[in-house]
């Protein structure tokens, strides 16, 4: 009798029913501990990119400024209306004619202008030399400082549009 039970429960040809809920059940418990880790992840990479577009884009705001600065710029009088600043994003992927038109006759700061991840557009948030710090309305006259438009937050709790 014994032989007989062993034999009926122990079958080598498969596994029980029970033996494929309770692996079903642990790789739901893996797979729920998981998803949240995934979507931390994803969102922390959103953030890494959009660190590095707006030093990209403030980078070449600066550089545009400094070119100012230094003279490098045709036809740019320095004044309290644009600062040396550049007018809009697409002077800085245009470009904008130099001094020294024999060898360098357009000074160019961008490629391209970067994709927000957050928004996924080219639409960024600009603020002019006069406007307040906490504006959110673009006075128009000149770019000086970018920043996402997105309203969400990050990891941190601090929001996209501040940094």
């Amino acid at each position: 009798m014994r032989n007989q039970l062993r034999r009926r429960y122990s079958d080598p040809h498969g596994y029980s029913f029970v033996e494929l809920l309770v692996v079903s059940a642990i790789l739901l418990v893996l797979a729920s501990a998981i998803a949240p880790l995934s979507s931390v992840t994803m969102q922390r990479q959103r953030e890494t990119e959009l660190r590095r577009s707006l030093r990209e884009l403030r980078t070449a705001i600066d550089e545009y400024k400094d070119a100012v600065d230094l003279g490098l710029i045709a036809g740019i009088d320095i004044d309290v209306s644009n600062a040396g600043y550049p007018p809009n994003l697409e002077a800085l992927v245009e470009g904008i004619e130099t001094t020294d038109q024999a060898n360098t006759p357009r000074l160019r700061f961008l490629r391209r202008i970067p994709i927000d991840p957050m928004n996924k557009t080219t639409d960024w948030g600009l603020r002019a030399y006069e406007d307040d710090a906490g504006d959110s309305i673009w006075g128009g006259e000149n770019v000086y400082d970018i920043y996402t438009t997105s309203r969400g937050r990050a990891l941190d709790g601090t929001l996209y549009r501040d940094w």
